[in-house]
């Protein structure tokens, strides 16, 4: 039987083009996505990659082919792709490797209203009718195929967020965005049209090759540019997006990067101000402030795993009005759930261009502790260096120690967090504590451990 197993991950498919997957195998997943979700319409959008239109267009064939009408949206980002599943009431297909090489491609997959189809909610059947058929070949078509029809959901896409955020009335601020030529050039000219902001655009290019740099701004080596043109410019903020531009990452008037946990905390309170005493998810590396600053704007906080499917969950359980990841995945009840780094740039726009100061000084009140960062480090045996970390602070006076993703030692004056990869041989540590040296001598006691 064919091995899906290095394709098909916890939440998606991605893999290599096409050594590892092809258009063929991409119009069987369309025929198994339509009869795992049920669906007698679906929608389609994909990026800017050169294999995408091919294998969306392939997924289009295998689902019209199991009897489903199919509505491509063409080019677009993935949170307009969620826009398209929420407001259309369909389940929807995004062919997107979000922020990986070039040379990847993939598929994230949501059931109508843009709920997520994970592991436990369909991935996993979808996969097992995937590897049946590609050995034993494909199910014949239907006897009435469903339709292909084309449509633009950009205006709408960007009516909806502007309905969500008023920004006609700030003041003048001058942005500068990196869209890294992905999908945030598509989508920032449309969203941003005759708002007081002064855009100052770098690579907006549609060019899934990535010449500039990765569309990855979670590795500090992809925003030199950005903070570089922040600083020579005089803007007022940088905004840099991914590849598929669901998720933003913000600098300062400094060029300085803007924690996504300040972001998550500046937007929880903006939030909680149009929602009185809602509440809101975080994830458990996002920082200590994240919780404080939801409590004293009269919200409730939620702790919940690492994971979009985890916190579009909780999100669905609690009924939470927002949630907010370390990794810049920012989730909104507005939005079916679903996580859009648009409306999160807006929200910080709107705060903003809503008063004088500088953006520096309106984060700090949200940025309160130290923090390493991400720290990743390969090991031989994952579970037997966390034992280890285990076994080294159990039982110490005043330390804490819990195990809802990978294990979290806490103190009074510090924690830390450390997880294992899904996919690589990586220990992945992020520390925090209430002043740089305590978070540094963690950090390196916590590293002595992992690396030992």
């Amino acid at each position: 039987m064919t091995d899906l197993s290095q394709i098909v991950k916890a939440y998606d498919v991605r893999g290599v083009v096409p050594a590892q997957w092809d258009e063929p195998l991409a119009e069987l997943f369309g025929a198994a996505f339509v009869e795992v979700t049920a669906a007698d319409a679906i929608v389609i959008g994909h990026d800017m990659r050169p294999s995408s239109p091919g294998l969306s267009g392939a997924f289009a064939r295998g689902a019209a082919a199991r009897g489903a009408d199919v509505t491509q949206i063409g080019l677009c980002s993935t949170d307009e792709l969620y826009f398209a599943s929420g407001s259309l009431g369909l389940p929807g297909a995004m062919f997107t490797a979000s922020h990986n090489p070039a040379q990847y491609n993939g598929i994230k997959m949501c059931r109508a209203g843009a709920a997520p189809v994970g592991q436990d909610t369909g991935l996993a059947d979808i996969r097992a009718r995937v590897e049946r058929w590609s050995d034993e070949g494909a199910p014949e078509p239907v006897a009435e195929p469903g339709t292909v029809t084309q449509r633009d959901v950009l205006g709408d896409y960007a009516a909806h967020l502007r309905g969500l955020v008023d920004l006609s009335g700030i003041r003048p601020l001058k942005v500068v965005v990196d869209a890294g030529n992905g999908m945030g050039g598509h989508t920032v000219p449309t969203v941003f049209a005759g708002l007081p902001l002064e855009l100052d655009a770098m690579y907006f290019e549609l060019d899934g090759s990535f010449p500039n740099h990765e569309a990855n701004p979670l590795d500090p080596k992809n925003i030199v540019d950005l903070q570089a043109r922040v600083r020579e410019t005089g803007a007022d903020l940088g905004l840099a997006f991914d590849g598929d531009a669901d998720r933003c990452f913000v600098v300062d008037e400094n060029g300085d990067p803007v924690s996504p946990s300040a972001i998550t905390a500046l937007v929880a309170a903006r939030e909680l101000a149009k929602h009185p005493g809602g509440t809101v998810i975080h994830n458990l590396i996002t920082s200590w402030s994240v919780p404080e600053v939801v409590r004293e704007n009269g919200g409730e906080p939620v702790r919940t795993r690492v994971g979009h499917s985890f916190i579009k969950e909780e999100m669905a359980t609690t009924g939470a009005i927002f949630g907010g990841e370390h990794s810049a995945h920012y989730y909104f009840r507005d939005f079916w759930n679903a996580d859009t780094g648009m409306l999160a740039a807006m929200h910080v726009l709107a705060a903003l261009g809503g008063q004088q100061g500088p953006l520096s000084q309106l984060v700090a009140q949200y940025d309160r502790y130290a923090a390493s960062g991400e720290i990743n480090s390969t090991v031989d045996d994952q579970t037997g260096r966390l034992a280890a970390i285990k076994t080294a602070y159990q039982g110490r006076d005043g330390v804490t120690l819990d195990e809802l993703d990978g294990l979290t030692v806490t103190a009074d004056n510090w924690w830390f967090n450390v997880r294992a990869s899904n996919t690589e041989p990586l220990l992945r540590l992020n520390v925090e504590a209430r002043d740089t040296a305590t978070a540094d001598r963690i950090r390196d006691e916590a590293l002595a451990i992992i690396r030992g």
